[in-house]
């Protein structure tokens, strides 16, 4: 027995090794401060980066680097104060309803590396930013999915031509109240029919009869799942619209969402375009403004609702029936009215938000159709030094116009300031959020501070690394070189295989790179204790190698499999900080097993194959 190395081992271990050291280099270099400029409702247009760059040159900053990449131009800063005032410059200069401007990180490696590799993208605590903790508004999600019934069952028992009823969402449940008991079985068999997501029970009397319906326990479970996935979608489509680099959207538990947003340092425009629930509904004018000026509060006709106009505060009653709503829109863009000149939202619907416009718009040509902008919001102060919370809820009409035409897909809205329609149209585009959100947790992490964690946590890999070597090198000699040497092998496949994945690099993913080098060292370990006893034994060098590494084998594969198992536990039913840790462990449990066993023994066999009675340093 020879232990010698075919020509297909030495080859690829060498290619490993040349690729892993490719993959991990850009991480070397660290990031450079940057100002990104993209498209947000249409590409990024040449005359775009042009206005960009020229309101930056204006600026006067020294070593201002551009790139260039489809949809984006990023200019480079030497400091954050730069870098700051190069976004309000650039802000100021382009259209901000079709150009997203951003502050983020870039990779400081040179050109040529990064069409090779980039960079593992750092996490919040790593690299500064925000992180919100949302609680979805679960009661305020059934109330809303129970109240959808509601004009269900009004243009039911509309259609069946019953008079004397009424129908409403109160205390918990979807109420209806018929003047008479007949009409009242009837509808409750047409309710049935139609509503095999309720939990119906009837009652009646001396003057009436009564239907109450709830939502059945399945029913809720699915919409509450429904809500928590819209919202998640929602909040990406915003953080998108933001110009947010690498943000961690996630659930966390049955009712709260995770958000965090790596360079952000703008929290309150941040908090403020996530937590929105601002959107629009398009509804008919009822009756003349006569009728408008004697309504008020119980004062108002049946099927219509009283409302302010934005302008002046006044009176206005809309009909009850929506036309279409937010939720309808598929697309917007912030504009100008080209008569007015006044900020405008271009709307586009869905197909049957188009065809619902396009029915009620033909039958009343020459009437007067208003829109009503709707938002709430949570404001904080301060009461006898304690923080308080309200939530303001904005119901106006901003708008109302006769119908000239038929309207259809397309169409504009005015009545909004710039920003404010701006952030409109975001928001449209984004989506609507299925259900109101509520911050529980917010917290903002500093650039510095991420700056700090990254040599902390890059130092004390670093010591951990040095001592293992150290201490293997001590007790093992020659072997303990190679040890050393598959261990750092293995460090640089571990950040070749983030950067290649574009994983996230956090805190606890250092700790799992820490854990793992012990862990890697742990099966260079039993190897080298097994040789050990097989030389006690009598065995020669060579088969004292071989049986080693052979009979070590099992052991170790067991040891990290059974690791791998908890790791992948640890990931699946884990949420943030756990999930970085996972991951780290999991790569680090592979990459160990290719230089434990097969890298160290290539270079074992490297230094003692065929070598016949050469004692081992070991």
């Amino acid at each position: 027995m020879t232990n010698t190395n075919p020509l297909w081992k030495i080859l690829l271990l060498a290619a490993v090794i040349l690729t892993g050291a490719l993959l991990a280099l850009p991480n070397i270099f660290g990031s450079d401060l940057a100002v990104q400029v993209s498209g947000s409702s249409q590409p990024l247009t040449s005359e775009a980066i042009f206005t960009a760059k020229n309101a930056i040159n204006e600026g006067g900053f020294d070593g201002v680097e551009y790139r260039e990449a489809e949809n984006q131009l990023t200019a480079l800063f030497q400091s954050q104060e730069d870098q700051i005032k190069a976004r309000d410059l650039v802000l100021r200069a382009v259209q901000p309803e079709t150009t997203t401007v951003a502050l983020n990180l870039v990779s400081a490696s040179p050109a040529w590396l990064r069409n090779i590799s980039d960079p593992m993208y750092l996490g919040l605590d790593l690299r500064g930013g925000v992180h919100f903790l949302y609680e979805v508004d679960m009661v305020e999600a059934i109330k809303s999915a129970e109240e959808r019934f509601v004009s269900d069952w009004k243009r039911t028992v509309r259609e069946a031509g019953i008079k004397g009823y009424r129908i409403q969402h109160s205390n918990g449940a979807i109420n209806a109240r018929f003047n008479v008991v007949a009409d009242r079985d009837r509808m409750y068999e047409e309710f049935r029919s139609e509503g095999r997501d309720l939990v119906f029970k009837t009652s009646e009397d001396d003057k009436y009869g009564y239907i109450t319906a709830n939502l059945t326990e399945t029913a809720i479970n699915e919409e509450k799942r429904a809500v928590l996935q819209q919202n998640i979608t929602t909040l990406r489509n915003r953080v998108n619209e933001l110009g947010v680099s690498e943000p961690v959207i996630q659930q966390q538990g049955l009712e709260r969402i995770v958000v965090q947003l790596p360079g952000v340092q703008d929290s309150a425009k941040a908090r403020e375009i996530l937590g929105a629930t601002a959107t629009l509904e398009y509804r008919l004018v009822y009756g003349t403004p006569a009728d408008w000026s004697s309504a008020g509060p119980g004062r108002v006709p049946a099927g219509a609702r009283l409302y302010k106009l934005r302008e002046d505060g006044s009176n206005i009653l809309l009909n009850r029936d929506i036309i279409v709503t937010g939720d309808q829109i598929k697309d917007a863009s912030a504009g100008f009215d080209q008569q007015s000149s006044a900020p405008a939202v271009f709307v586009n619907l869905d197909g049957v938000g188009a065809k619902r416009m396009q029915a009620v718009t033909q039958d009343n040509v020459g009437n007067l159709m208003a829109v009503v902008y709707k938002e709430n919001r949570r404001i904080t102060s301060y009461v006898d030094g304690k923080e308080v919370t309200k939530d303001i809820k904005t119901e106006e009409v901003i708008n109302y116009a006769t119908i000239n035409d038929v309207l259809s897909h397309r169409f504009q809205t005015t009545g909004l300031g710039g920003d404010e329609a701006a952030t409109l149209a975001l928001l449209l585009r984004a989506g609507s959020l299925k259900a109101p959100i509520n911050i529980v947790e917010e917290r903002t992490v500093g650039p510095s501070l991420g700056a700090d964690n990254i040599r902390q946590g890059f130092l004390s890999a670093v010591v951990g690394l040095f001592v293992v070597v150290l201490f293997m090198i001590w007790y093992y000699r020659v072997f303990g070189m190679v040890a050393g040497a598959a261990l750092i092998i293995n460090v640089v496949l571990i950040v070749a295989v983030l950067s290649l994945l574009q994983a996230t690099l956090t805190l606890p993913g250092i700790a799992g790179i820490v854990l793992t080098t012990g862990m890697a060292v742990d099966a260079n370990v039993l190897i080298f204790e097994r040789i050990r006893e097989e030389i006690r034994a009598g065995s020669s060098t060579q088969t004292a190698i071989s049986a080693g590494y052979d009979k070590a084998f099992s052991t170790i594969a067991d040891a990290n499999v059974t690791t791998l198992i908890a790791a992948v536990v640890l990931f699946s039913m884990g949420t943030g900080a756990i999930k970085g840790f996972a991951i780290t462990l999991s790569i680090g449990i592979l990459t160990s097993m290719f230089t434990a066993i097969f890298g160290s023994r290539v270079l074992i066999n490297a230094i003692y194959g065929g070598k016949r009675g050469k004692a081992l340093a070991i």
